[in-house]
């Protein structure tokens, strides 16, 4: 499986959703808490081409957006194939 990189922070719903969707995929993640801390949010901004909305989610080098993208990725059978390695 490629490494999934989740840009959160604790009080947003969306983040919780895609939080869930993957641990129901069995898939593991790295999430990145972007709440008070100006310095990952610039990074996750910067890596999102301008999105300052979480979630943002990366799976390996791929940007999916967040957890809409994602979830329709889903829905179109999608993302089993970019999860796996």
């Amino acid at each position: 499986m490629k490494t999934v990189e989740i840009y959160t922070s604790p009080t947003c719903g969306y983040c919780h959703m895609a939080k869930r969707l993957l641990t129901a995929k069995g898939v593991s993640f790295q999430e990145i808490d972007v709440a008070g801390d100006p310095g990952k949010r610039a990074i996750m901004m910067q890596r999102a081409n301008g999105g300052r909305t979480v979630p943002q989610i990366f799976i390996g080098d791929t940007h999916v957006g967040g957890y809409d993208d994602m979830a329709a990725l889903d829905r179109a059978g999608k993302l089993d194939a970019l999860l796996a390695a």
